[in-house]
């Protein structure tokens, strides 16, 4: 993104600034199917190396990295759009969004973590089942302690 790059309108910008960034709903609900799991994490850790990237959910010890992306922000193959309105600037910022999580995908995956990627639209039992078979897997080859029961 570059300074003459410009939303549609005041109106258009104030109603994007107002969206959640961290702790949605889908996010939430997944927190909590995995503490009730008994897995325990860190929520929106800094990513090592890359000023103003988090992590959503991070499992540091066994380092496992969980994002949970929108449909609209990171162009979900099946639900995300660009919108009609100010169709190039919608281009440039989504297409910057999706060199930006591929770039901080790669950066933690060289630092020896495991990245998973899950749609905010998928099934939270379906992700969480498949978080604590990662983070248990990694856990294993690491030869850190077991979980502790819930």
């Amino acid at each position: 993104m570059t300074p003459d790059m410009v939303a549609s309108s005041a109106r258009v910008t104030e109603q994007m600034s107002r969206l959640p960034r961290k702790d949605t709903k889908p996010e939430m609900a997944l927190r909590r199917l995995l503490f009730a799991r008994g897995l325990r994490y860190r929520v929106h850790q800094r990513v090592q190396g890359m000023p103003r990237r988090t992590v959503d959910i991070s499992f540091p010890r066994a380092q496992v990295a969980v994002f949970v992306d929108g449909c609209f922000w990171h162009g979900c193959p099946d639900h995300g759009m660009t919108p009609k309105a100010n169709r190039d600037w919608w281009s440039r910022k989504l297409d910057g969004n999706r060199r930006r999580d591929a770039e901080t995908s790669a950066h933690l995956s060289n630092l020896g973590w495991v990245v998973l990627r899950f749609w905010s639209h998928e099934e939270p039992e379906a992700m969480a089942e498949s978080i604590k078979a990662s983070v248990l897997s990694r856990r294993l080859a690491l030869d850190l302690k077991p979980l502790r029961r819930p």
